[in-house]
């Protein structure tokens, strides 16, 4: 089973978006038993808090359920997952700067290096904005997660 862990800063907006995206989506395609996604952030902030409610909203008005508490990235998730994916290249280098992050830069990319559209961009954090900027970042994820699926279909039709 490929694990994915999708970082953000505070874990109540854009990375627990990108889990549930992930989680709807592979479902749909009946891939949940290849696959198993969870998110954090880099940060201490929300630890244990529910997704900011815009989020919560603005994935029930897109026809995505959210169900996830906050949590903070432990460095053990470098060994615990395949894939870790951050929504900026702050949170990026935040994580390569964390002892022995050395030996697993490998496995950490940003987001949108699946997104077709802005490949390698940066998701933006709407926590200071309004509901179109949530709404445009459920856009960025809803494809960058739709590129990281058809990534890792490819790998299982390879394997």
């Amino acid at each position: 089973m490929v694990q994915i862990l999708f970082v953000c800063l505070g874990n109540i907006c854009r990375s627990p978006l990108a889990e549930a995206i992930f989680n709807h989506q592979i479902l749909e395609k009946r891939l949940q038993k290849h696959f198993l996604a969870n998110s954090c952030g880099t940060a201490n902030y929300h630890i244990g808090d529910p997704p900011d409610p815009r989020t919560i909203r603005n994935a029930l008005k897109n026809g995505i359920s959210i169900q996830h508490q906050g949590r903070q990235f432990d460095p053990q998730d470098f060994q615990r997952y395949d894939q870790i994916l951050t929504m900026d290249r702050s949170n990026q280098v935040n994580l390569l700067r964390l002892p022995g992050a050395g030996a697993y830069n490998h496995k950490v990319k940003l987001m949108r290096v699946f997104d077709l559209v802005n490949k390698g961009a940066d998701v933006p954090d709407p926590y200071y904005g309004n509901e179109i900027d949530f709404q445009d970042v459920f856009d960025i994820l809803q494809r960058s997660v739709s590129g990281l699926v058809r990534s890792l279909q490819a790998d299982i039709k390879a394997s």
